[in-house]
């Protein structure tokens, strides 16, 4: 069966021996490929093909890896659905009928579906986390400035990071040990030793995740979030406490701990995604970027069509109101309070997070939509990023891994968060289950 999970299907060869030979790579759409078209799910950039390679992409390749294809996503990432993108919808491999998540959809499809390894996606508030719950796969959002940006087409830029994809933790932090490392041309990565208390630049140790998938959770101290509870589907509640009953019988233990921020989370987020990607997208206009324009009349009319007829429902919606944030007279009324909002999210976090060495909640709140349910209700698919925009406020690492299914058996994700550059705790504490 297809699933729709790749824009397009060209194999880019990994170079020689490296920890990922022999192993298949899918690629988020909105990751730069030098010489194969590199779309964001976007009709704007349907013929775009970049003439370099995402810092990411060399290192897979560096490793040994191919990359079998693009995957399919929401357009320029935003989207809880994969519905979005301009080339149909992708289907979910483990529910069918029911979304695979968004945006990094196609990537968490193509490694439920077997037709992949491993893959890459973005997670700008959830978008490598929500798929992996809803597919059944692993999914991991790294340390804000762990992993270079350089070469993905930018939605957010002080909220997204590239993370990997995988059908176990294990394979996920091999992945993750690829690509994470410092850029010289992304000026916000930052080395994990100086943020950690390492002492040599030149011991690497930090950057090993793989060897802390060792399931070991004996004395492993978690808080659990009860405002990340409240309003959750019954059966996905249920199912996370199966999951965190499991890590206890292992030798964990839990308490309950207080985000009263979290509340606000995801209207900060949203104001403060929506914002950057006004400016963002602003690129888009048939000069620099997209299709040069073939109409009479003055620039204005010619930039405001090509916008018109590039961009889909959804992003018009997120430009429009971003661009209103912004706005003289309104900047102070609703981008400098998100900003505001986030300081005290990662304040939130960062306190509970002294008594506890992971948290741990629902990746999502709700189990697969079915196909076209939240299409026609924007605010419905924004507040279901409730669990997971919070971690981006806060530009912290997490983790979702499969808790189980409901009884309607669709699947559950247990996400795990960390303190900054605490991978390697989210890694060991979800190894114990996945």
């Amino acid at each position: 069966m297809s699933y729709n999970a790749y824009i397009t299907e060209e194999t880019i060869e990994g170079d020689g021996d490296g920890p990922l030979a022999g192993r298949t790579v899918a690629v988020k759409d909105n990751i730069s490929t030098d010489g194969v078209r590199t779309t964001a799910g976007s009709a704007m950039l349907a013929e775009y093909v970049p003439p370099y390679d995402a810092t990411v992409v060399e290192r897979l390749t560096d490793a040994g890896a191919t990359i079998p294809g693009k995957t399919n996503m929401d357009e320029f990432g935003m989207g809880t659905t994969t519905e979005t993108s301009a080339f149909g919808p992708t289907e979910n491999p483990a529910a069918k009928g029911h979304v695979p998540g968004g945006s990094s959809g196609g990537s968490a499809a193509a490694v439920a579906a077997g037709e992949a390894d491993l893959a890459l996606g973005s997670d700008t508030g959830g978008s490598v986390r929500c798929p992996a719950a809803f597919t059944g796969t692993v999914g991991i959002k790294p340390t804000y400035g762990l992993v270079s940006r350089y070469g993905l087409i930018a939605y957010a830029n002080s909220l997204e990071q590239i993370g990997p994809i995988a059908p176990s933790v294990e394979e996920a932090a091999e992945l993750l040990e690829v690509i994470a490392a410092p850029d010289e041309n992304d000026a916000t990565t930052r080395a994990a030793h100086e943020e950690i208390g390492g002492e040599n630049p030149d011991d690497m140790r930090e950057y090993s995740f793989a060897d802390a998938a060792d399931g070991d959770v004996d004395g492993l101290e978690i808080g659990v979030p009860t405002e990340l509870l409240d309003g959750a589907d019954e059966d996905v509640v249920e199912t996370f406490w199966d999951a965190i009953d499991e890590l206890e019988s292992q030798g964990a233990s839990y308490h309950e701990v207080d985000l009263p921020s979290v509340e606000h989370a995801v209207e900060a987020y949203y104001v403060i995604a929506m914002s950057e990607a006004s400016s963002n997208l602003a690129r888009f206009d048939g000069v620099r970027y997209g299709p040069t324009p073939d109409y009479e009349g003055n620039w204005n009319e010619e930039y405001a069509k090509v916008r018109e007829e590039g961009f889909g429902e959804e992003v018009k919606r997120r430009i429009l109101l971003g661009t209103y944030a912004l706005s003289a007279g309104y900047h102070d009324k609703y981008y400098k309070k998100a900003q505001d909002a986030r300081a005290w999210v990662k304040q939130d976090f960062d306190s509970a997070l002294e008594d506890a060495d992971v948290l741990a909640s629902p990746t999502m709140p709700v189990p697969p939509m079915e196909r076209g349910e939240s299409l026609d209700d924007p605010l419905t698919m924004y507040l279901a990023d409730a669990n997971t925009t919070p971690v981006n406020l806060a530009n912290l690492p997490a983790i979702s891994v499969p808790a189980g299914e409901t009884s309607d058996g669709l699947p559950v994700g247990l996400q795990l968060i960390g303190p900054a550059f605490g991978e390697r705790a989210i890694i060991r504490a979800g190894s114990a289950l996945a």
